[in-house]
C-alpha cells in the first residue's frame, strides 16, 4: 500500500512542477516544412492484412470490428487495447507491404479520417505513449503515405507530426516517466532527425534519451521491468534509431550505443532453442521473424550471457538442454505493471522442443489478468495457494487498484526481497542455487531451489526445499508446478510416481519425485501463436511443516520413432480456456 500511495505521491508531484516547466519552456509548435528521412521499421509484416483493412475488418488485440462502410475512427471501440493498436498506427507497415496504389490511397484516406476527427487532440489518441508510436508510425511508414499524394496531404501530414511533437515535449515538461518518457524521447528523437529544421530539438532530446537509456537499461542489459517483451520493443526501435543517426552524420549518444551492447546478449539469453522467447514477467507469444531481425544486426554474433545478476535471470546449457530461471525480486513499483509473481521458477528446452514452460501473458488483449501473473501460473512452488507478491487490485485492495489503475496499472506492493543466488560448474554438470523470503512475512518459509543440469544436458535434477522460520500453524501447504509446453504428451506410469513425456519431435523424457503425491492437471498456455490453449501441469504437494525438502528430475530416455508415438505427442486443437484453468 505504502508503494501504490507513495507512487501516487511522486507522479502529482512530477506532474505539479513539471507543469510549470512547460509554461517556461518553449514547446516547438510550427509545422515542419519537409521531411528529410524515412526510417526504417523492422517489424513482421503481413501484406494480406491490407486486403482485411480495405474491406473494413480491423482485427487488432484479438477483437475485430467490421467498419461497414464508414470509418473505423467512428466505431466504438471494443477494448481499450483494439483502440490503442488502432490510434497507434502501427498497422500501417501491413498496408506498405502491399506494395499497391490501392493500399496507399487507403492508408491517407484512413489518416485523414483519423485527422478530421480530432481525435489526436482528445481522449486515449493523445496519450503520451499512443503519440509517440504514431508519430513513429507516421515517419516510418511515410513513404507510403506520400508516394501520389497531393500537396494539401502533405500539409495535412506535416502539420499532424508538428502537433505530435508539441504534445510530447509537453509530456516531457510535464512528469511522464518510465517507460512512457523512454518511449517518447525516442519517437522525439526520430522526429529531430527525419523533420527538416528539428535540429535543435534532436539535441536537447538525445540528452533525454540518454539519461532515459542509463536509468532503464541495467548494467547486464536487461530492462528495469525485467520484461523481455519490452527488451524487444526497445530493440525494435533503437535499432532503426542508430541508423537514422547515421544516415543524417549525427553522432548518437553514447548511451545508446552501450545500450544496444548490452542488450542483445541478454536477448539470447531468453531465447530457446526453438527461437521462442522465456516467458516472465510480461512476456506472452514470440514474433520469430522479429526476433532473427534483431539478432542480425548483433555484431558480435556472441552466445547469449549466462548469469545477469541485475536483471535477475540465470541460463544453464549443455548438450542441446536449456534452463532459463527466474532468481529476482520484483522491479520498482512504477515499472511492475506487467511483472509476475515468478521467482524460482523456470523454463526446460530439449532442442527444438519446450517441456517446461510458464503460462505466459495474453498477447494484445489490453491490461493483464492477475490470474496470468500469479506464482501459481509459473512452474515454482507456492504456498497456501498465495502468489509470493502481492499486486495493487488483488484481494482487499481491489477498489483501491481499479481507482488506481488509471495512474499505475497494477503494480507489485510487495515481494521476495532477498534473493540470494550461486552456480558453479562440478564436473562438467551446471548448478544453481537460489531462494526467496516472498513467503516468509505471511507464512514464516523461505523457499530454496536448486537445480543440476548434468553435462550432456540428459537430466535436468531438482530440489525445493522449504526453510520454516517461525511457520504460521494451518499454512504450510505446498504446491510444486511444472506446467507442460502444449505439444507436451503427459502420461502417468504405473510406479505413480513417475510420469512419461513425449515431445513432437519423438524424444521421450521422464519425470521423476521422490516420496510425495504427484498428479497431472489441467493448465492453461496463454502465449501459443492462435491465443489461449489448452495443457497440462505436473503438481506435487506437500505439508512444509512434514516435508522440509523434495527432490524430482526430468530424464531424457531415448526417441520413439513410431508413427503412434509422434502421434500421441502431438496434442490435437483444444478449444481456449478461462483463466481459472490455471
Amino acid at each position: 500500500m505504502g508503494l501504490a500511495l507513495g507512487e501516487i505521491a511522486r507522479r502529482a508531484r512530477n506532474l505539479a512542477t513539471g507543469s510549470l516547466r512547460a509554461l517556461l519552456q518553449p514547446v516547438r509548435r510550427q509545422a515542419p516544412s519537409r521531411l528529410i528521412i524515412a526510417p526504417q521499421d523492422l517489424r513482421t509484416t503481413d501484406p494480406t492484412v491490407a486486403g482485411d483493412i480495405y474491406a473494413g475488418y480491423f482485427a487488432f488485440a484479438g477483437r475485430v470490428v467490421q467498419a461497414q462502410g464508414r470509418s473505423p475512427f467512428e466505431a466504438a471501440p471494443p477494448s481499450r487495447a483494439w483502440a490503442e493498436q488502432l490510434y497507434s498506427f502501427g498497422w500501417l507497415r501491413h498496408l506498405r507491404a502491399a506494395d499497391s496504389a490501392l493500399a496507399r490511397a487507403n492508408a491517407r484516406a484512413l489518416v485523414d479520417d483519423f485527422l478530421a476527427s480530432g481525435h489526436d487532440r482528445r481522449g486515449l489518441a493523445a496519450e503520451p505513449t499512443i503519440v509517440a508510436r504514431r508519430l513513429i508510425a507516421f515517419l516510418t511508414q511515410s513513404p507510403l503515405l506520400l508516394e501520389g499524394a497531393d500537396h494539401a496531404f502533405y500539409r495535412r501530414l506535416m502539420k499532424a507530426l508538428g502537433r505530435s511533437v508539441s504534445q510530447l515535449q509537453r509530456a516531457l515538461a510535464g512528469g511522464a516517466r518510465g517507460e512512457e518518457r523512454l518511449t517518447a524521447a525516442i519517437a522525439l528523437a526520430y522526429a529531430g532527425l527525419c523533420l527538416d529544421g528539428y535540429a535543435r530539438l534532436q539535441r536537447g532530446v538525445s540528452r533525454t534519451l540518454a539519461d532515459e537509456l542509463s536509468r532503464q537499461i541495467l548494467p547486464d542489459g536487461g530492462h528495469v521491468s525485467r520484461n523481455p517483451r519490452v527488451l524487444i520493443d526497445l530493440l525494435a526501435d533503437l535499432l532503426p534509431l542508430r541508423q537514422t543517426y547515421a544516415a543524417r552524420s549525427v553522432e548518437p549518444p553514447a548511451p545508446l550505443l552501450r545500450a544496444i551492447d548490452r542488450m542483445m546478449p541478454m536477448l539470447r539469453l531468453f531465447r530457446h532453442g526453438d527461437g521462442s522467447i522465456a516467458l516472465f514477467n510480461g512476456m506472452g507469444g514470440t514474433a520469430p521473424d522479429l526476433i532473427a531481425t534483431l539478432l542480425v544486426y548483433d555484431d558480435a554474433r556472441a552466445q547469449g550471457m549466462e548469469h545477469a545478476p541485475h536483471s535477475g535471470y540465470e541460463r544453464l546449457q549443455a548438450g542441446g538442454t536449456v534452463v532459463i530461471a527466474d532468481t529476482g525480486g520484483p522491479p520498482p513499483a512504477a515499472f511492475s505493471g506487467e511483472a509476475h509473481a515468478g521467482c524460482l521458477s523456470f523454463e526446460l528446452t530439449a532442442g527444438f522442443c519446450r517441456i517446461v514452460v510458464n503460462c505466459g501473458a495474453p498477447r494484445g488483449t489490453g491490461p493483464v489478468p492477475i490470474a496470468t501473473r500469479s506464482t501459481a501460473a509459473h512452474s515454482t512452488a507456492t504456498v497456501h495457494d498465495a502468489s509470493s507478491c502481492h499486486f495493487a487490485g488483488a484481494g482487499d485492495d481491489l477498489s483501491l487498484g481499479a481507482r488506481l489503475g488509471r495512474w499505475i496499472g497494477a503494480p507489485i506492493l510487495s515481494g521476495p526481497q532477498d534473493v540470494p543466488v550461486s552456480r558453479k560448474d562440478e564436473d562438467g554438470d551446471v548448478i544453481l542455487v537460489a531462494a526467496h523470503d516472498g513467503y516468509v512475512q505471511r507464512f514464516g518459509i523461505v523457499h530454496e531451489r536448486r537445480l543440476r543440469l548434468a553435462a550432456g544436458g540428459e537430466q535436468l535434477a531438482g530440489e525445493d526445499t522449504f526453510i520454516l522460520i517461525d511457520p504460521t500453524p494451518g499454512m504450510t501447504d505446498v504446491t510444486i508446478r511444472f506446467h507442460l509446453h502444449p505439444s507436451v504428451r503427459a502420461s502417468r506410469l504405473q510406479s505413480g510416481q513417475a510420469v512419461m513425456l513425449l515431445l513432437p519431435d519423438g524424444e521421450a523424457w521422464t519425470f521423476e519425485a521422490e516420496h510425495v503425491p504427484l498428479a497431472i492437471e489441467e493448465s492453461v498456455f496463454f502465449a501459443a501463436p492462435d491465443g489461449t490453449r489448452r495443457t497440462e501441469q505436473i503438481v506435487l504437494s506437500l505439508d512444509a511443516a512434514e516435508t522440509h525438502a523434495v527432490r524430482w528430475s526430468f530424464q531424457r530416455i531415448g526417441r520413439h520413432n513410431s508413427t503412434d508415438a509422434r502421434r500421441s505427442a502431438a496434442r490435437p486443437d483444444e478449444e481456449p480456456l478461462p483463466l481459472r484453468g490455471i
